[in-house]
């Protein structure tokens, strides 16, 4: 597969800066250390500007084409790591309690360092290039920060992409769609209210661990039987909380979970009829039910035209029977998705092999993956000295 030869010359090197970014993972905002050290390697590079302090802990880089009069396009990868304690086994996992990297934005950064790096060697591009690495990916909403802090119209980005490795997918491959890629992610919280008693004198009490087990079978009626079957929903009541004692019915239970959506009015419906589902079950069991229902990440949808474009980038770096090009949406959310919202773009996966899943403690990013990622990212910049 034609990567580039310079990105395969660079897998080393790369790869020992992946390996220390696994080493000493940090999460959310507190990535003071990989941020420092994303934005030493820029100045190295000779980038043009590299600015710290956005979205807290965010730093952009500019990287100006040979003819300097181009657009500007962003790329982002993201830095945070995950609260799990890793399981890998391997010399390079997380020497920190708890933390880890185990969704591969070690070597999502790496990967984009690794262009920068290219980039600002060769100019061989007309556009200006900025690289963006994000904190805060996993529930913080970095990308909405750093879009609050003004930095899509600071750097006069145009457009923007985005790229996620896949495990399952084989290494060099490519999968992405138009429209919608992956889900809108919120989170209720239910609180069913009833009379506490004695658990031998049931009949004394408003039982709320009754109605709440009705009322998490009642709230998949949304899904099986309000929501057309080609319009995905996913409700899933993850987590009980109620009583202290055995032999105490207690006065209330409090359940949580999450809701996936695809489309905005499918969204809308779900929100309001989780409302009204959990109040009347709750209702006809003598309880009541309180719903706070919290709106996370938006829907990732592509645009048509960027989308396009980057698919016509992987296919020169895999091959066009190396990208899936209408893959199909993924119920897992992503930030970039506000980035999508403020620009026009695409986000892209780029296959990390039979590795462990996103989110497994024994998940570690596969470093065969990083010529082709700095490959597509800086075919990219030189694909669009042509667009």
């Amino acid at each position: 597969m034609p990567i580039l030869n310079r990105a395969a010359e660079m897998q080393e090197e790369v790869a020992g800066w992946r390996r220390h970014l696994h080493e000493t993972p940090e999460l959310l905002y507190d990535v003071f250390e990989t941020s420092s050290f994303v934005a030493e390697k820029l100045k190295a590079f000779g980038c043009d500007i590299v600015e710290t302090g956005l979205g807290k802990t965010g730093v952009v880089a500019i990287i100006k084409g040979r003819h300097g009069d181009g657009p500007t396009i962003g790329f982002r990868a993201d830095m945070d790591a995950l609260p799990i304690t890793e399981t890998s086994g391997k010399p390079w996992a997380s020497k920190v309690p708890g933390k880890a990297h185990s969704c591969g934005h070690d070597g999502h950064t790496a990967m984009l360092l690794g262009a920068a790096q290219y980039l600002a060697e060769t100019r061989n591009f007309k556009v200006s290039v900025a690289v963006i690495f994000q904190p805060a990916e996993e529930g913080g909403a970095g990308a909405l920060a750093m879009l609050d802090d003004g930095m899509m119209d600071k750097f006069g980005i145009s457009e923007v992409y985005g790229m996620h490795n896949a495990p399952g997918m084989p290494v060099g491959n490519f999968a992405i769609r138009k429209g919608s890629l992956m889900a809108a992610a919120d989170s209720f919280e239910i609180t069913i209210n009833g009379n506490g008693s004695h658990a031998a004198a049931p009949h004394l009490s408003i039982d709320p661990v009754l109605a709440s087990a009705h009322v998490v079978i009642a709230l998949q009626s949304i899904v099986s039987r309000g929501t057309d079957p080609l319009k995905s929903l996913v409700i899933s009541v993850t987590t009980t909380h109620g009583g202290t004692a055995h032999n105490v019915i207690p006065s209330f239970v409090t359940l949580t979970g999450t809701v996936r959506t695809l489309l905005p009015e499918t969204r809308d419906f779900a929100e309001k009829r989780l409302k009204e589902v959990a109040e009347a079950t709750a209702t006809a069991y003598g309880a009541t039910a309180e719903v706070n229902y919290h709106r996370g990440y938006p829907v990732t949808v592509n645009h048509d035209s960027e989308t396009e474009f980057a698919i016509g980038v992987a296919g020169s770096v895999a091959g066009v029977s190396g990208v899936d090009a209408n893959t199909a949406p993924r119920m897992g959310a992503e930030d970039f998705s506000y980035m999508l919202e403020s620009r026009p773009g695409a986000f892209i996966f780029i296959g990390n092999g039979d590795t462990a899943g996103l989110h497994h403690p024994a998940y570690d990013f596969n470093d065969d993956v990083l010529p082709y990622g700095i490959s597509y990212w800086v075919t990219m910049a030189e694909k669009a000295l042509a667009a």
